[in-house]
């Protein structure tokens, strides 16, 4: 099913479907890699292995299942095989970010059959299972999970084996974490539904401070209106307008908290029209208003200072 681009509208990008093909050496048990960004495999993707990935620098907006959030350097995620997820920065053409993430995957499978030989190992079954929805993790777990995945990247062979064992025992233990995706998100995990789903999802995060209208959009993806958006609700868990809803008030946070520009300004800058919509929106989301957020997250400031 091919985007058919729409005159006067610019084309959402063509990538390949993002299902992602891990290979891990014959001496190890689990993948562990630094990724600079943004590079091929950074996109809406998902497969069986789960997935412990830290964000080591910059920030941007958190994709895991039907959950849209915010990051910033030192988030700390497990996802669950089969569950869709992506970590989006916005830069500049050309710009490249090294070693923003450590990425640690592994096949729960060679858990649970390690279990029979290793019996302690069947303590982990609750976690793996809380991991199929993805989970961001806070505090001083945060803290000690970031560290231990740096440290993997200094040893080799058994060290790194007990540095991993060590790292999945401390986000099994602890209660310092937060669930992402909904029990009940369920997307269609076939290449193509993927494949379009991908250049949706670039196209909305880089266009989600225009004018965006379904019907646009989903001529763009080459269906009709009710087509796109029964698609998309069941392959993002979000509808369109609440896809467009979040990343928009993302953006309002992240300008609250960084910068002096006026609240009105920000209301139009991140695509609202009236400074009452706006007002609502974020009040619905946050539960307090945009004022308020500025204010607390001055007063955040201070007190890391």
């Amino acid at each position: 099913m091919a985007f058919r681009r729409r005159k006067n509208t610019a084309a959402i990008p063509r990538t390949v479907p993002a299902f992602e093909h891990i290979v891990t050496e014959a001496s190890d048990s689990f993948l562990w890699r630094v990724d600079d960004y943004p590079w091929e495999r950074n996109v809406w993707n998902f497969h069986p292995e789960y997935e412990i990935h830290l964000l080591r620098k910059s920030s941007g907006v958190v994709l895991v299942g039907d959950h849209i959030g915010e990051f910033g350097p030192g988030y700390l995620t497990i996802v669950g095989g089969g569950l869709p997820h992506d970590w989006v920065t916005a830069v500049q053409p050309g710009e490249l970010i090294e070693g923003r993430d450590i990425v640690l995957q592994f096949d729960a499978e060679r858990l649970r059959g390690s279990a029979g030989l290793l019996p302690e190992l069947r303590e982990l079954e609750p976690f793996l299972e809380r991991s199929l929805r993805g989970i961001v993790f806070h505090g001083r777990t945060a803290l000690e999970g970031a560290a231990l995945m740096e440290r993997m990247g200094t040893v080799h062979g058994l060290a790194r084996l007990c540095l991993f064992l060590e790292l999945v025992d401390l986000l099994a233990r602890t209660d310092e974490y937060e669930l992402l995706s909904s029990p009940d998100f369920s997307p269609a995990l076939d290449a193509t539904s993927l494949d379009i789903i991908q250049r949706t999802l670039t196209y909305l995060f880089q266009h989600f401070a225009e004018d965006l209208k379904l019907p646009e959009v989903a001529e763009l993806a080459g269906m009709s209106e009710s087509t796109f958006s029964r698609f998309f609700q069941k392959n993002t868990g979000n509808s369109f307008s609440d896809h467009i809803a979040k990343l928009r008030l993302w953006q309002a946070c992240k300008l609250l908290a960084d910068t002096d520009i006026p609240i009105t300004d920000i209301c139009f800058q991140v695509g609202y029209m009236n400074i009452s919509n706006f007002n609502r929106a974020f009040l619905r989301k946050h539960k307090m208003t945009p004022s308020s957020y500025r204010k607390l997250s001055r007063q955040r400031l201070t007190m890391r200072a």
